[in-house]
């Protein structure tokens, strides 16, 4: 099955939040989604937890042609008001704008935390409904969306998706999703699973072969 669909690709970079997309990236890898990580060059990173992480290319070698999806976890540097001074949160603006080659070419992007906060002074959420951690969060980078701004665990709106940092299961549901990883009722019990603890739901995933 992974010589059949194009990976999906994971942005890396110093302070990521290793919870936000843990959910996601797990279970498109186990619907045979390849996940390959990718860093600004090629020198590991890491995260907030302490994970050091080797990226599988450099941000210039990817092509939005070549890819299902990127994601883009949060991380200190998105807003680092120090980290800026030292160009730290610069570091992570090609980031942003490779999410906007991306959905110009109709290719999804899937953002959380502070990576929202980051598309939102790309101008990626000027004109899509989005949610983020709270509204003040994204309106103090100046951007022009607040009247988009939805209050939901996670949003999806022409290929974007977007979370906080407290909705890392909302946020995979809408990966999958959209991807077609798991769809209808299968989905949903996904969800009722890993947000709610249903024990019911896992005879759903069970009979689907996808628990």
């Amino acid at each position: 099955m992974n010589g059949t669909r194009k990976p999906v690709h994971l942005a890396v970079y110093d302070t990521l939040a290793d919870w936000e997309t843990g959910h996601a990236t797990a279970f498109l890898a186990r619907a045979g989604y390849p996940v390959r990580t990718v860093g600004t060059g090629s020198a590991p990173v890491t995260s907030i937890g302490g994970l050091r992480i080797q990226p599988d290319l450099a941000l210039a070698g990817l092509r939005p042609e070549d890819s299902s999806l990127l994601i883009l976890p949060g991380a200190d540097l998105w807003t680092d008001t120090s980290a800026a001074a030292a160009g730290g949160s610069a570091d992570l603006a090609p980031f942003a704008r490779t999410a906007r080659a991306f959905l110009d070419a109709g290719v999804p992007v899937a953002a959380i935390c502070g990576a929202t906060a980051g598309l939102a002074r790309e101008g990626l959420l000027d004109d899509r409904a989005h949610t983020s951690a709270v509204s003040s969060y994204l309106a103090a980078t100046g951007y022009a969306g607040g009247e988009r701004y939805v209050e939901a665990d996670a949003v999806t709106d022409r290929g974007l998706i977007t979370a906080g940092p407290t909705e890392p299961v909302a946020f995979a549901r809408e990966v999958l999703g959209l991807l077609g990883a798991y769809e209808g009722e299968v989905l949903d019990a996904w969800y009722r699973l890993f947000h709610d603890s249903d024990p019911q739901a896992y005879a759903v995933l069970e009979k689907a072969g996808a628990e």
